[in-house]
């Protein structure tokens, strides 16, 4: 077990996207009018990149046109102090083909926003690491 400079466990690539397809929400980091902005979002890992569906005029959906985002999942149990966080740097894209949409379309994949959400962002995974804290380490 790989143990980073803060005694936390680094965990391998496999497990990463173990958790990153096993968990619904998670909070994608783009750049919104020159700032950091941070916003929930159910999705879905698709082969090798996280699938966001939001709405065609979202800021979300303008922010993320061939940008650079990151993308966190993370879980903690304050009764054990054990948990873990997962990170993905990858450019998003804006999903235009139709055949590719109607793909992604039949995903499990289910907006917990309201409103409509007719189009699909695709985050590749380029940069993908995680930790694990578990019981009796602090940081």
């Amino acid at each position: 077990m790989e143990l980073d400079s803060s005694g936390l466990q680094v965990l391998t690539e496999t497990e990463c996207l173990r958790l990153l397809a096993g968990t619904p929400i998670g909070r994608i980091v783009f750049t919104d009018r020159a700032l950091p902005a941070v916003q929930p979002v159910a999705f879905c890992l698709d082969r090798d990149a996280i699938v966001i569906r939001t709405g065609t005029g979202s800021k979300l959906a303008a922010a993320t046109r061939r940008a650079v985002v990151a993308f966190e999942i993370d879980d903690y149990d304050p009764a054990s102090r054990t948990g873990w966080s997962v990170s993905v740097v990858g450019h998003a894209r804006a999903v235009a083909d139709p055949a590719e949409a109607a793909r992604l379309a039949a995903l499990p994949l289910e907006p917990w926003a309201p409103g409509g959400r007719d189009h699909f962002i695709r985050v590749s995974v380029e940069r993908l690491s995680g930790r694990r804290i578990t019981a009796g380490r602090s940081t």
